[in-house]
Parts: C-alpha cells; sequence; structure tokens
C-alpha cells in the first residue's frame, strides 16, 4: 500500500493506493549510458501501468483493484506513461521508486 501526501495539509486526506506486485527491477539503464537525471516511474505508476497495459484491465478495474477512482487511474496512466515514453526516446535511466511503508495516523495528525 503507498500513501500519498495533501499539499498545505487541505483537502480530505487522499486515499491510499494498493500495489499487489512488487517490481523485480529497480532501474532500466540505457546503451550506453546517459549523464543526465533519470526518469523516476512512482510504483503507482508503475501499478497503474501492469493492471492495464499488462493486464489487460479496464480503468475502472484498475481502479477497483488499486482502490482508487478511474479518473486517479488515469491520471497515473498518463504520467507514467510519459515517463516511460521519455527515458526510451531520451536514453535516459529509468528508475522504479521505492513504495513508501504506510504509516498509522491519529486525531488527524501527520
Amino acid at each position: 500500500m503507498m500513501h500519498r501526501r495533501r499539499h498545505y495539509r487541505r483537502g480530505r486526506r487522499p486515499t491510499p493506493i494498493l500495489i499487489t506486485c512488487k517490481p523485480r527491477a529497480r532501474a532500466f539503464n540505457p546503451e550506453p549510458p546517459s549523464k543526465e537525471e533519470p526518469i523516476r516511474l512512482d510504483p503507482a505508476e508503475l501499478e497503474a501501468i501492469r493492471l492495464t497495459d499488462l493486464m489487460g484491465l479496464c480503468q475502472r478495474d484498475a481502479g477497483e483493484a488499486m482502490g482508487v477512482s478511474r479518473g486517479t487511474v488515469w491520471r497515473l496512466l498518463q504520467s507514467g506513461r510519459s515517463k516511460v515514453a521519455l527515458a526510451l526516446v531520451e536514453g535516459r535511466r529509468l528508475e522504479i521508486l521505492e513504495p513508501t511503508p504506510p504509516t498509522n495516523v491519529k486525531n488527524g495528525e501527520g
């Protein structure tokens, strides 16, 4: 499970995203190596890509599997696909970030 952060502590607390598959690799390196800043793929973006593109789920079903709305899956797909395409086209290293551990939040703090 991955927790998202609120900006400026306004609004409702974001729904945690369920990530069921841990990636085997943490990074992909281009050949020849690039000196540019690596592209960092969020675990939720990777999970959305895995469920829709690899497993063939529609966005609604992927959202149910991840515990988020279809719109959130759409946003994660747009962002993740864009990052993967940028890494491929520009020959930049693609790093998959580690999921953040869930935190216990009490009394609206955190």
